[in-house]
């Protein structure tokens, strides 16, 4: 049965769920879109064949959408989900959930209560190659994971921040890691758990000029006693692929660029996945919009079979806590806990 989903926002992140959604327009009926900006607003939905719609009141009751894609900026988050509450539709949202930890804390708290479905997009656990990675880790074929790298190598123009409100507290909440970061932290902690302690320094470099970090490096330990090393950071010219590399019992094995390869211990070399871009260099939107689709399809499975949504509001709010205590770290110069 063809489900109806209305589309928030229009800003550059809009585009991927927009072709994503022509992709799967056989079992998703857009019933409009709205945005605060009306002019790009039409433009967008003359692009795309979308209705657009006067108000947010509007594109959450006219056509009766059975959830929403909330593609905002995070400052607009609070507004927008709980008029989704009161019209009773779903809620898939672009990361973050808020711009603080208790802000989106209190958001997730508040869809619960009401009993509305809250997603949020996280797309890498979406990739081929992602996904394989996490059964292996399920099955226990790579054995104990002993150390993990985590790298993130983007770039970004200083045009990119000359936008109002990005990279400040007050819009986006933060820089780097909330940003652009969270995708693979989220990823990292889906695939090794918990992180129990982090030791890390953030900083601004010269590339840019912003309110928050640019530049995050920091070292890691794990729940389960693994140990790792991160650096994220958009200042690293012409920008490359984000990786996660775990070295384990059985062998090394780094997922990078869509792709997973596995180094095992007797030798032999096996790699699974596609290589693709991912958004790293200075265009931000230049990946493959396959992993928006499979997740929104994903999402309106779980909410048609009344099953909870892959990954909720409230297992998110892990990578928060993780990104607080990194920030935390950086700005005590000591150790730090992520909260549970």
């Amino acid at each position: 049965m063809s489900m109806k989903v209305a589309l928030i926002g229009t800003g550059m992140a809009a585009k991927p769920h927009a072709l994503a959604l022509h992709d799967l327009k056989s079992s998703l009926n857009v019933t409009g879109v709205y945005s605060r900006t009306p002019a790009r607003a039409s433009a967008f939905c003359e692009e795309h064949g979308f209705l657009y719609r006067s108000s947010l009141d509007a594109v959450l009751t006219e056509g009766s959408p059975d959830f929403a894609i909330v593609v905002t900026p995070p400052d607009q988050r609070e507004t927008i989900v709980k008029a989704c509450i009161a019209a009773g539709v779903a809620v898939l949202m672009e990361k973050p959930v808020e711009r603080t930890t208790a802000a989106a804390t209190a958001l997730v708290t508040l869809c619960e209560q009401h009993q509305v479905p809250l997603g949020i997009v996280f797309q890498h656990r979406y990739r081929e190659a992602s996904k394989t990675l996490m059964s292996w880790i399920k099955d226990n074929r790579l054995g104990q994971i002993h150390a993990v790298q985590v790298n993130v190598p983007w770039w970004r123009d200083q045009s990119y921040y000359d936008e109002p409100g990005r990279g400040t507290y007050a819009r986006d909440g933060g820089g780097v890691l909330i940003s652009q970061a969270i995708h693979t932290l989220d990823l990292l902690l889906a695939l090794c758990g918990p992180v129990s302690r982090v030791h890390a320094l953030s900083a601004t470099t010269g590339f840019h000029r912003l309110e928050a970090e640019d530049f995050v490096a920091g070292a890691l330990q794990f729940r389960d006693g693994a140990i790792g090393s991160l650096m994220a950071t958009t200042a690293a010219w012409p920008g490359q692929a984000e990786s996660i590399v775990l070295h384990t019992e059985q062998g090394t094995a780094t997922l990078a660029s869509g792709e997973l390869r596995l180094q095992a211990m007797d030798g032999t070399v096996s790699v699974f996945g596609d290589s693709a871009t991912t958004g790293g260099g200075s265009d931000p939107m230049a990946f493959p919009f396959a992993w928006h689709r499979d997740l929104i399809a994903d999402f309106a499975d779980c909410i048609q079979a009344g099953r909870s949504p892959t990954v909720t509001g409230r297992q998110a709010l892990a990578v928060h806590h993780l990104i607080d205590a990194l920030i935390s770290s950086s700005n005590q110069q000591k150790a730090s806990q992520p909260a549970e």
